[in-house]
């Protein structure tokens, strides 16, 4: 996977490409920890995301709970398999989707 990252005063844009699992979720979540001091607005771009993992899914689950406290958390250009999977696992009752 790759990782692509904006970023500004207070907030961060990550394009994910390629796949969220097991193998590559570490990285984004090491990403995640040293970056999101004082970022009020994330955003994902899931565009060119081809997959995710329940070890995906758990990352993303913290940067949630991370945003919550801090901010907004908005998830842009999920594709079909990502979206079912999100609906699936209830991930799109508990993030903003666009």
């Amino acid at each position: 996977m790759d990782i692509k990252k904006i970023k500004s005063v207070n907030a961060l844009i990550y394009k994910l490409i390629g796949r969220l699992d097991t193998t590559t979720a570490p990285d984004l979540e090491t990403e995640l920890q040293n970056s999101l001091d004082g970022i009020e607005h994330l955003t994902f771009d899931l565009e060119d995301l081809e997959y995710i993992s329940s070890a995906g899914l758990r990352v993303l689950l913290f940067a949630i709970r991370r945003m919550n406290a801090q901010g907004t958390l908005v998830v842009k250009n999920a594709n079909d398999l990502v979206m079912e999977v999100f609906n699936i696992t209830g991930f799109s009752s508990l993030i903003e989707l666009e």
